[in-house]
């Protein structure tokens, strides 16, 4: 592995990058070409200090600022994203490794919830009720929480972000963000973007770094709300001790998604699917269906119609109009493939072996092409474990019922999916299955921005969902307010409750 000449990433705070005072330092890779593009410098507890206060400062005036003001920030930043996609796609693309069109279809994703914030001005009416008892009147209103942070994964530095950030500010609120430090540049274009949009300098901070910057963030005194994504054990610590500390919390966590195929279902669509849902981002994202529950007697004909499409996938170089890029790190990529020996010894059908596939891009990459294994026992780490690449395992089964009985005896409840032709099945499934979101021939079933995304069990931690209207209800609280102003005609002072006439 080579390391090339090197620049440093500093951080993003109040409007402008700032080196701070840490001298930790971690390397940034492009995973395609398996070396070292840049250093990102790592925040210590002092600079997480210092951009909270920043936030705390300039929430003072965006708190009380024109919802006008805030939504016209918001299309200004709509309308900057939308044109310079292309460019934030590449940047995404180059320290990420996933192929160009994933990175332009992530930035697009997240350009919704951006274009669901605009809209704050309804979402966040109150409500009046009159006279509830003589001249006396109770409304509602939404106030921002302060100052949120916000950590986000490695697999979608630009569209997790995206989840939370345009809701928060449109709201009201300022932001700390802690994005992964293996894909961090992103964040610092979009400190820059948000600024020409002319959001004022301290609502977006950006602070890079590791567990000391998380720890931080969690448990500083400042900050109001975390929202997290990421793995079930980080998600659980994270939910753990930010709400230790008096926090709101949503902690989105780890998934293992399963498509259950009933023998009705159109295998070609099915296999498409499959292939799409198991490989696009190599497998990196939480709602890839890495477990093919096949219905016998299909199980053979649909393993065939999946190695087929395989067969012409090209892994490689992201920027070369390729598949499937390379894997996020080299350590990363030894650990999902270690994943096959596994299902060898565990009695498993290795049908396609990631391990030797043929790549278009540079030896030093971090390569695995996708794999394919057959009749993995439910036993099996294969099975258990949320992989996290190009890995997809089928497990045969006699019945609706056995696949729904796997699903929901799982510790995950993300997404899932269902293959048929059949409404009435579709139907039962989608009220028996105990998932948070699910796709009735759809295998990908993330909620567009007016919907919220989250899922049950081990996959959230907290009550509330990313985006969409529970995305509204976390970053505001509710104010109650009764009134009652008399005319002059009122007959004097009384001390008691008010009574109905």
């Amino acid at each position: 592995m080579t390391r090339q000449e090197t620049n440093m990433l500093d951080h993003w705070i109040s409007g402008a990058t700032d080196p701070g005072e840490g001298t930790r330092t971690g390397p940034v890779y492009d995973p395609a070409l398996g070396v070292v593009s840049k250093e990102v410098r790592f925040g210590t507890a002092a600079d997480v200090d210092r951009a909270v206060g920043v936030a705390k400062a300039a929430f003072a005036d965006w708190g009380n600022a024109s919802i006008t003001k805030r939504q016209n920030v918001m299309f200004g930043f709509r309308e900057i994203l939308n044109e310079r996609k292309d460019e934030l796609a590449a940047i995404l693309t180059s320290e990420h490794g996933k192929v160009l069109s994933d990175a332009a279809g992530e930035v697009a994703r997240g350009l919704e919830v951006v274009e669901f914030a605009c809209s704050m001005p309804h979402l966040t009416k109150g409500a009046f009720s009159q006279n509830v008892s003589t001249e006396v009147d109770v409304y509602s209103v939404k106030e921002p929480l302060g100052v949120v942070g916000i950590i986000s994964p490695f697999n979608f530095p630009a569209m997790v972000p995206m989840w939370f950030f345009p809701i928060a500010i449109a709201t009201g609120n300022t932001v700390v963000l802690k994005p992964s430090e293996k894909d961090p540049s992103v964040a610092n274009w979009i400190g820059a973007a948000l600024k020409e949009a002319g959001l004022p300098d301290g609502v977006f901070n950006v602070v890079h770094g590791d567990k000391e910057a998380v720890d931080a963030l969690l448990t500083h005194p400042d900050v109001a709300s975390i929202s997290f994504v990421g793995s079930t054990p980080i998600a659980k610590y994270v939910y753990e001790t930010a709400t230790s500390h008096g926090k709101r919390v949503q902690a989105l966590g780890g998934a293992k998604n399963h498509m259950l195929v009933l023998p009705d279902a159109d295998l070609d669509l099915v296999a498409d699917s499959a292939v799409n849902a198991g490989f696009g981002s190599a497998g990196e994202r939480c709602m890839a269906i890495s477990v093919v529950l096949a219905v016998e007697p299909v199980a053979d004909e649909l393993i065939e119609k999946i190695r087929d499409r395989m067969g012409k996938l090209v892994t490689g170089d992201g920027r070369k109009g390729c598949d499937m890029g390379p894997l996020i790190t080299r350590e990363h990529r030894d650990k999902v493939a270690g994943y096959l020996d596994v299902a060898a010894t565990d009695g498993a059908s290795v049908v396609v072996d990631g391990r030797e596939a043929e790549y278009d891009g540079a030896a030093d990459g971090f390569w695995l092409g996708p794999t394919l294994i057959d009749q993995v026992p439910t036993t099996s780490k294969v099975y258990q474990d949320e992989i996290f690449g190009p890995v997809l395992s089928v497990v045969r089964v006699s019945s609706y019922a056995e696949g729904v009985d796997l699903i929901n005896s799982g510790p995950y409840g993300n997404g899932t999916a269902i293959f048929t032709n059949d409404g009435g099945a579709a139907r039962r499934f989608q009220r028996e299955v105990e998932v948070g979101m699910v796709g009735i021939n759809v295998p990908i079933p993330v909620p567009v921005a007016y919907h919220s995304f989250g899922g049950y069990k081990a996959s959230i931690f907290g009550d509330a969902k990313a985006y969409g209207p529970q995305g509204v209800e976390f970053f505001t609280r509710e104010k109650a307010i009764t009134s009652r102003w008399l005319d002059p005609s009122h007959g004097g002072i009384n001390l008691g409750f008010p009574q109905h006439d």
